[in-house]
């Protein structure tokens, strides 16, 4: 009982062995509140990066894709077993995007994605990222009437109405076009020439000519008509055979990043421009799947956006229907009509071995027989997750080395307390305490000055981890500088993730390290002789 008696005594008298406890607080918060937002991050990259990629992919290299899938999933199940979900298939082709904007053409490399809606969805979380309410739950590429702005604040009017609105701006300018080229050419005047106010109009009478002729209508330089598509980009369909008031074409969701951007006015505020917004008709590039490649140069129309959070994905990637993409590559055998895909896509169950189904399918199909690659959705992002557990491991080592220095600090105390208490522990000695009585009291002091260091530093910790979006925002107020800057990051709040074990292995740590730290100085004043220890005095 003694013992405990004397470390409580040395807690409360000492200051110095503040100091130490500080340290360790100091220690285990930063360690909890660092694990908590580095899990909070790789969680969230975890859940993009798998949002995508479905657990197991199959990609062919041959640029024809590979025929009949169907055979290949039968021999896929039997492999597979029960562990099998959910199939899906795509076609991957690299293309080229051309937007028209304010009569400038914007081109963008993209991988363009061929998907079943149907199924597609059932394999990743394609649909949870559509900006549209209703494509979150049944993923269409049909244009729909209204719908966008509801998720993003601050975006432009989209879907039909936007469509049907533009369509009659450039049938307006269109007429326009040709009541100037009858003018032209009834008076056979220069594509160069200006008109005066007072030139006679298309009919031959005196009265002035419609205003902005040569300019342009006052419509044109409004704000409805900066996204206008001038005629030349139409496809070659003229009014009659294509109706864009009423019709579309095929619909493509395009990555929310390649076809807008972030920018910050004056004030600091950030804003989004859209090149292209649902309702709008692009253009892509690609080749074809033939023996002797050609570039189909085919026009889409925007459907909905894609925001996935990570620039890898909203930057690169349209989705399109699978098949509409497989007819315009020709990946359709003209004698049996049996279509052709680049890649099988695999859901399973939450419980399968991933590593044990990619190695057993691997010997399936060999990859020096059937020219496919068989991956699991983490060996594709293997280096990026190996960066953040990298990243995450080396911060957790220099973070302990507070604690460590906190433990070179307990240790000198002890040493200071054994040389001012040595007549205590001679008199201690004297009257029976053995040696390790006496070493006890310095490793159980140890022990109290770990255990309510890191008692406190866990309290600290989970207050800041609990409130460190407030928090956050003071610094901002403080600073004048973002915390995280919305035109590189895509979440409003930081993500944290508390984790039990990881709390666990850091208070345990934090208090080894101040046990171990009073080993030596125990020791010395166990084998301390009482004679010696009161003739000292």
């Amino acid at each position: 009982m003694y013992r405990w008696l004397l470390c409580f005594r040395y807690l409360r008298t000492r200051y110095i062995a503040l100091a130490s406890i500080i340290s360790v607080t100091l220690g285990v918060a930063t360690l909890i509140v660092v694990n908590a937002v580095m899990s909070g991050f790789a969680a969230e990259m975890h859940e993009r990066l798998h949002g995508l990629a479905s657990d197991i992919l199959l990609e062919s290299w041959a640029s024809g894709g590979l025929p009949n899938p169907e055979f290949h999933v039968d021999e896929i199940r039997k492999v597979v077993g029960d562990d099998l979900e959910g199939v899906s298939y795509s076609v991957h082709v690299p293309a080229m995007l051309g937007i028209d904007h304010n009569g400038q053409v914007i081109t963008r490399h993209v991988q363009l994605v061929g998907i079943d809606p149907a199924t597609y969805d059932k394999v990743s979380h394609f649909g949870r990222y559509l900006i549209h309410r209703d494509n979150r739950q049944s993923v269409s590429f049909q244009l729909r009437d209204g719908g966008y702005a509801e998720s993003r604040e601050g975006f432009p009017i989209a879907g039909w109405s936007y469509r049907r609105r533009r369509a009659m701006e450039q049938q307006l300018l269109r007429q326009e076009r040709e009541r100037a080229e009858q003018i032209r050419q009834q008076f056979a005047v220069p594509d160069n020439a200006e008109f005066p106010a007072d030139a006679p109009n298309a009919n031959g009478d005196d009265s002035p000519i419609d205003e902005g002729l040569a300019s342009g209508p006052s419509w044109m330089n409004g704000p409805s008509m900066q996204n206008a598509v001038p005629d030349e980009l139409g496809g070659g369909e003229s009014a009659t055979e294509f109706d864009p008031a009423n019709e579309q074409y095929a619909g493509i969701v395009l990555g929310i990043s390649t076809c807008s951007t972030k920018w910050r006015d004056s004030d600091g505020n950030v804003h989004d421009t859209y090149f292209a917004r649902p309702g709008d008709d692009i253009r892509m590039m690609f080749p074809s799947a033939s023996d002797n490649p050609k570039v189909i140069n085919q026009k889409f129309t925007v459907v909905d956006l894609y925001e996935s959070g990570m620039s890898e994905y909203d930057s690169t990637f349209a989705f399109v229907p699978l098949d509409k993409l497989q007819d315009f590559r020709q990946m359709v055998d003209p004698q049996t009509n049996v279509r052709s895909v680049t890649t099988i896509q695999l859901k399973l169950r939450e419980s399968a071995n991933l590593n044990a189904v990619r190695d057993a399918l691997r010997q399936r199909f060999p990859a020096d027989v059937y020219s496919m690659n068989i991956q699991t959705w983490r060996d594709m992002q293997g280096p990026l997750l190996s960066a953040v557990q990298l990243e995450t491991t080396i911060l957790n080592i220099l973070l302990f080395l507070i604690i460590a220095v906190a433990g070179f600090g307990i240790l000198a105390t002890f040493f200071m307390i054994v040389v001012e208490k040595t007549r205590d522990i001679g008199t201690l000695k004297a009257l029976g305490a053995s040696g390790g009585g006496v070493m006890s009291i310095f490793l159980s002091y140890g022990l109290l000055l770990g255990g309510v260091g890191s008692g406190v530093g866990l309290v600290g910790g989970l207050l800041f981890v609990r409130n460190i979006n407030r928090i956050a925002e003071l610094v901002e107020m403080a600073t004048g500088q973002e915390v995280f800057d919305p035109t590189v990051y895509y979440f409003t709040e930081i993500p944290t993730i508390i984790d039990p074990i990881t709390i666990t292995w850091v208070m345990a740590g934090a208090i080894a390290i101040a046990v171990t730290a009073s080993v030596l100085p125990a020791l010395r004043a166990a084998r301390m002789h009482p004679v010696a220890a009161l003739r000292f005095e």
